[in-house]
């Protein structure tokens, strides 16, 4: 695997930061996950306006894009698979101890491996940890990940791949690294981004190709939803047939093969949508 790190493409081994550098000793950065297909990225663009938006939220300067580009070509080339993973991680750089910023230049590191094709259904658990809908980092893609890593770990112990959050409200809100739709009454609806959850890429795509609604919903509506599915880059639209105790038998049901369906079919369409 090659690296590209601070301007130059690295062989992995060689790729090295700072013991002191920000991202790794307080979790300051920001970070993007891109899927490619045969060497394209797929909604770069997007992604990288999200990562501007996270870096402007957690008080970091904006990245350069045309190096960030670069770095992705660059990163892709070196390994030509046929379905991979970008990872774009951007931080605030060698710093002091401590929370206080330094005054180096900010950390660009960008990644690439290969990923296999998810299965067209999951099991989900849901946890007892809330999301905060008004927490400094709320709404931004920030490499403060720990708590998903506990509540991810804890889905892998019950054979799950999934987690997914209320908020403090007591509302639906998202996974550790997905968005979450219901069908209620044959209606396919999401909760809206005040509910605390990331502004998914995946997530939006699927709002505007489907028609699905945005709704503040209760945390109990995985109980009575009829369709459950995940959005995320690496899992597109992906169909729950188990969460917790309960089973969805028929999953995927006809709203989300639908949504599957027309995902794949606008995704391969437009490789920038």
């Amino acid at each position: 695997m090659k690296i590209w790190l601070d301007g130059e493409l690295r062989d992995a081994d060689s790729a090295r930061i700072s013991a002191l550098d920000h991202g790794l000793t307080v979790g300051d950065g920001v970070f993007e996950t891109v899927q490619t297909g045969d060497g394209r990225p797929f909604a770069l663009n997007r992604h990288l306006d999200r990562l501007a938006r996270s870096a402007r939220g957690l008080g970091l300067p904006e990245p350069d894009r045309d190096e960030v580009r670069r770095a992705c070509a660059a990163v892709t080339e070196a390994l030509p698979v046929p379905l991979g993973r970008l990872r774009i991680t951007f931080t605030g750089g060698l710093a002091p101890l401590g929370s206080g910023r330094g005054d180096a230049p900010p950390t660009l590191l960008v990644a690439h491996d290969e990923v296999h094709r998810r299965p067209d259904t999951t099991a989900v658990i849901t946890v007892p940890w809330t999301r905060n809908e008004r927490g400094a980092l709320t709404g931004l893609k920030t490499t403060s990940y720990a708590e998903n890593v506990v509540a991810l770990a804890r889905a892998h112990e019950q054979g799950a791949t999934e987690a997914l959050f209320a908020n403090t409200r007591g509302e639906l809100c998202e996974g550790t690294g997905s968005n979450v739709f219901v069908v209620l009454d044959g209606t396919l609806y999401t909760p809206p981004l005040s509910s605390g959850c990331l502004a998914g890429i995946t997530r939006a795509l699927t709002v505007e190709w489907t028609g699905a609604q945005e709704a503040v919903l209760p945390w109990d509506v995985l109980e009575r939803a009829e369709e459950i599915f995940l959005t995320s880059t690496l899992r597109d639209v992906q169909a729950v047939r188990h969460v917790d105790g309960r089973q969805l038998p028929a999953a995927p049901g006809p709203v989300t093969a639908k949504a599957m369906r027309v995902f794949a079919e606008r995704a391969a369409a437009d490789p920038e949508p």
